[in-house]
């Protein structure tokens, strides 16, 4: 089934509302469709102000923010036996943009700054890319959405495409950055991940106390004093293909903290910086080869007149990109008349404790049931991941 068909069928059922163009402006955030012209802004105030947006924080760079004319609630996803809806390109292998040797170096690297005392975590990650399966991302955003929808079912996905800006982002996150009623937050850091909760280890359970008090430190920053706390600390929590543990963190706010102070003493997660926060990110600007973009970042909504919002952390999210330098040196496999290509990234948290295989095979994890759902394996060539090859080529 090709994008536009897909598209034709998915239009005008009762999981995608009349009106919605998949080409145009369009979100899927909160149980929500959103679509029309929408009002745009990069100043964190606006969440001040009025109305329902739907928020994307880059790990780099502003923020972008859209508070469209038109919402309806998403109701009947696809049938989980309806056929797969590839969003990239089936015959094509994704690649990396960090290779098992490169990524064990940075592992040893990471440990030597631990050994220092310059840091006692860092989240190290990389990009998997393959093409898009048609010109325009549009079509292809809206089929792995529904997709994930109806075979995946993340508790914090959401989708934001506004082609003007080059925006098309598709999340499928297990994990929560804030969500806001009044003056409570909650952060739900996510460390530690395994196959099944058997194989979680005192290294998991080690890295998740790191950041719950890296977190715990953040909120403090914004919270009432002795508002702050732990009501819920390693739960185990299942997912497809793997299991994570979980920390709850709440507080309660400051009379009169504004969302870019909240953000300010939060954002970027601690889950995908590691810590101290600052000192991790200079070792993650050092060790990546490529920026991470909306990769890292945080993804949802917020309702400005209600004063609540919920903002995961944008993991286990893909993002289309036209950048057509970087698509030349991805792969001679790929089409070099093709300009558009979907990125994906995976990492994990390296302590002292870690070992570079360990850590390289956390990063399949949880990446390779998301690539099948976007590019379902072709049956002569294997997982989408490793066509043919012991492992995917590097960029």
């Amino acid at each position: 089934m090709e994008p536009s068909q897909v598209t034709d069928a998915l239009v005008g059922t009762t999981w995608v509302p009349p009106g919605l163009d998949p080409s145009g402006p369009w979100a899927l955030a909160g149980g929500r469709w959103h679509w029309g012209t929408p009002e745009v802004s990069d100043d964190p105030a606006v969440l001040d102000g009025t109305g329902t947006w739907v928020v994307c924080l880059p790990a780099q760079g502003p923020m972008v923010g859209a508070r469209f004319p038109h919402s309806a609630p998403a109701i009947s996803p696809p049938s989980p036996d309806a056929p797969p809806f590839p969003a990239a390109d089936p015959s094509v292998a994704w690649v990396t943009s960090l290779g098992r040797r490169a990524h064990a170096l940075r592992v040893a690297d990471i440990r030597e700054r631990i050994a220092d005392g310059d840091v006692y975590q860092v989240n190290l990650t990389r990009r998997l890319a393959g093409p898009v399966r048609q010109d325009h991302p549009g079509a292809s955003a809206l089929a792995l959405t529904s997709r994930l929808a109806q075979a995946h079912q993340a508790p914090h996905g959401a989708t934001l495409c506004l082609p003007a800006l080059g925006v098309w982002v598709v999340g499928a996150s297990p994990e929560r950055f804030l969500r806001r009623e009044g003056d409570l937050v909650i952060s739900e850091p996510i460390k530690g991940t395994a196959a099944s909760a058997e194989l979680l280890t005192a290294k998991d359970r080690a890295e998740n106390v790191m950041i719950c008090d890296l977190v715990r430190n953040d909120l403090g920053r914004v919270c009432r004093p002795g508002t702050v706390e732990v009501p819920d600390l390693l739960r185990v929590e299942a997912h497809p293909s793997l299991v994570h543990l979980v920390t709850t963190v709440i507080g309660r706010l400051r009379p009169d903290v504004s969302w870019g102070e909240l953000l300010d003493a939060t954002f970027p997660p601690g889950s995908v910086t590691g810590a101290p926060k600052l000192a991790a990110l200079k070792a993650i600007d050092q060790l990546e080869p490529t920026g991470r973009g909306p990769y890292c970042g945080a993804l949802g909504w917020v309702d400005a007149d209600a004063c609540e919002a919920d903002l995961a952390v944008s993991i286990r999210t893909f993002w289309a990109s036209s950048d057509a330098a970087t698509n030349a040196t991805i792969d001679a496999t790929i089409d070099a008349t093709r300009t558009w290509r979907w990125t994906f990234g995976t990492g994990g948290a390296i302590t002292w404790d870690s070992n570079a295989a360990d850590e390289w095979a956390e990063t399949e994890l949880k990446a390779a049931r998301l690539i099948e759902l976007a590019q379902p394996p072709l049956t002569q060539t294997g997982h989408p991941l490793h066509r043919g090859d012991t492992a995917p080529q590097t960029w």
